[in-house]
């Protein structure tokens, strides 16, 4: 399958409200994340290669922001029911192996998804203290097999550009991945839904 890309949701769109169970049970609010002065949610899976690509930027992403005041909190919205691998018990498995320390939540219901208008993993929104939509779209121009490493320079310079307090450039582009693996019957128009 060719791959799928971001739908890129309007600039300045409030961070969809959230209440989600971590892969361990404990559930993770976006009250929980008051007081943050920027809020990366990042839609992820297992199995991507395209996720497979960025997991260790993401992880160091996280590492270099978190005592600045970014918080990162991946989801993963596919159908498990059909593709195992991307289980909760799983998904502990790959966040202990991948080094990932922060929250990587299940939706199950893929209502979350929906709500960011999220199309592929990964997919990544980023939100200023303020909880407004400041980019969307790309971690950096790498891909897998690209023979370039992801080094998160798009991303990197728009939680910079927050964490300083200041706008991110509005010239973005999009994320690129795998399609989210949406349950029978699921899957969103977004087209239909602008109109």
């Amino acid at each position: 399958m060719p791959p799928t890309s971001s739908t890129m949701l309007p600039l300045g769109s409030p961070i969809p409200s959230f209440s989600l169970p971590n892969y361990d049970g404990v559930v993770v609010s976006l009250d929980s994340l008051d007081g943050m002065k920027a809020i990366l949610v990042v839609f992820a899976c297992n199995h991507c290669p395209f996720v497979h690509h960025v997991k260790d930027e993401l992880r160091r992403i996280h590492e270099d922001y978190a005592d600045l005041g970014l918080a990162v909190i991946a989801i993963n919205p596919n159908d498990a029911d059909e593709y195992p691998e991307d289980s909760a018990p799983n998904m502990a498995e790959k966040a202990a192996e991948w080094g990932w320390k922060f929250p990587y939540l299940v939706d199950e219901s893929q209502e979350i998804a929906k709500a960011f208008r999220a199309s592929c993993t990964p997919d990544f929104y980023l939100f200023d203290e303020s909880h407004s939509l400041v980019y969307r779209g790309q971690m950096d121009d790498s891909r897998p097999n690209s023979g370039s490493p992801a080094t998160g320079a798009d991303l990197r310079r728009a939680i910079e550009a927050v964490l300083a307090g200041e706008m991110p450039n509005d010239d973005q582009k999009p994320s690129v991945g795998c399609s989210i693996k949406w349950k029978p019957g699921n899957a969103p128009n977004y087209a239909l839904s602008l109109m």
